[in-house]
């Protein structure tokens, strides 16, 4: 070999050490998305409902609880997973002030959501918030006016209105909407059951316990900002994390938690949107002012007839799902009409919805389930846990969006926080 042709070998040998593999997911090959166009996440809120987020798109950069073990678990189950970069936060506040964060999930309980998400949606992030969008219905019209006003990207932990087989109905939402949007069951009224017969649960074992003995706090948990807006009560370990829900501070027992996934649906194929009642009667017995208790009944009404029925007691045992002038549709979609099968096939489906939030973001689209229609099936909820609360046969006004009858359920459309937590201080203007 000559001189030269030495030196031009080794030459091309070198330039052949300084290349590096760079992976496809990188280059954003074979459809995957490169790092610097992904949408990236924090999750707030460590516990049960936390396992649902950790697998959602996007890039998880931190997460956050007041509970130090249950921070830790999630941190060595995310790392033990491969993410290196995920860090752990005590306080919510310092993960809004990072801007490589797009995305704030609020996994809290709900005395929680609506000063996270408002406080998130101030910081110019996106909000993908837990259902009940909020414990109150002055929250939650706080929460969507704020929104709202900021123009951000919102959506609810709750996707029955869009995908996956709603309950009992063992079918789409959407082919339950085309069914009553076609007239088929008749133009007047229609009435829905939401019932054990007709497939749907309503978790009464999310009750609170009364004369619940006084603990002395967990060195782990920082119970002040476990309360956050919530009014001070001496720490019991019933109050928190798995049974919170028992208690009206913070939830409302199996109406606070499911409601709003079997409401949202129903609300959507009932074309109710837009639309709130104007009466809510309960059949129950009378409640602890702390500790949840169960219901039989709780019966909304809307200014056309409409009628939604929480048989709690599945009293109803030949209950239809939704029923009408002309026709009735039971558990798993049968039906008393004739060739009903035949002529659903012919319906068109219902308008398109933006079911990806990361497109919804990027777009500046409303998500399907957003702070709008959101709210609406939330106060759903909310008048709900009122009624059952004061044990009152309520009559509202959606307009003014107040409790008429009765000056003790209308003061519960809005509570008071503790000042340090008030999630009015952060409205703008």
């Amino acid at each position: 070999m000559t001189e030269i042709n030495r030196r031009q070998a080794l030459g091309k040998l070198a330039t052949l050490a300084t290349v590096s593999i760079v992976p496809s997911r990188v280059l954003g090959l074979s459809g995957q998305t490169p790092p610097s166009e992904e949408l990236t996440r924090a999750i707030i809120g460590c516990g049960g409902i936390c396992t649902n987020h950790l697998g959602r798109p996007g890039r998880l950069l931190a997460l956050c609880d007041v509970d130090s073990s249950r921070l830790a678990g999630r941190m060595k189950e995310v790392q033990g997973k491969g993410n290196k970069e995920v860090k752990g936060y005590h306080d919510f506040r310092e993960i809004l002030e990072r801007k490589d964060i797009d995305i704030i999930h609020v996994a809290t309980p709900p005395h929680w959501h609506a000063y996270m998400a408002m406080a998130s949606s101030n910081a110019g992030k996106a909000v993908w918030g837990e259902k009940p969008m909020s414990r109150t219905i002055g929250e939650g019209m706080a929460m969507r006016d704020l929104i709202n006003k900021n123009q951000t990207a919102f959506r609810l932990n709750t996707w029955f209105r869009f995908k996956s087989k709603f309950y009992g109905s063992n079918v789409l939402a959407r082919d339950v909407r085309k069914v009553v949007a076609s007239g088929m069951l008749g133009d007047g009224p229609l009435k829905v059951t939401l019932s054990g017969v007709t497939g749907f649960n309503w978790k009464f074992n999310w009750v609170g316990k009364t004369e619940l003995p006084i603990m002395e706090v967990p060195e782990v948990l920082d119970y002040d900002s476990w309360l956050g807006p919530a009014p001070y009560r001496p720490y019991s370990r019933h109050r928190t994390h798995g049974t919170f829900r028992g208690y009206w501070d913070y939830d409302g027992g199996g109406l606070g938690d499911m409601g709003q996934h079997y409401l949202d649906p129903v609300q959507y194929i009932l074309g109710k949107d837009d639309e709130l009642p104007v009466s809510v009667e309960i059949d129950a017995d009378p409640q602890d002012t702390d500790a949840v208790g169960s219901w039989r009944r709780i019966t909304y009404k809307y200014a056309d007839g409409t009628t939604i029925v929480l048989d709690g007691a599945n009293k109803d045992k030949n209950a239809a799902f939704i029923e009408g002038s002309k026709g009735k549709i039971f558990r798993g979609f049968k039906s008393d009409i004739p060739d009903f099968e035949k002529k659903v096939a012919q319906l068109p489906d219902p308008p398109a919805q933006v079911t990806d939030f990361h497109q919804a973001i990027r777009e500046k689209k409303l998500f399907a389930l957003n702070q709008n229609n959101g709210f609406n099936s939330c106060t759903l909820v909310n008048l709900g846990k009122i009624a059952h609360r004061t044990n009152t046969n309520i009559t509202f006004d959606p307009k003014k969006m107040e409790i008429t009858n009765s000056k003790l359920a209308n003061s519960l459309i809005h509570q008071p926080d503790r000042p340090k937590w008030d999630h009015r201080s952060l409205i703008k203007g």
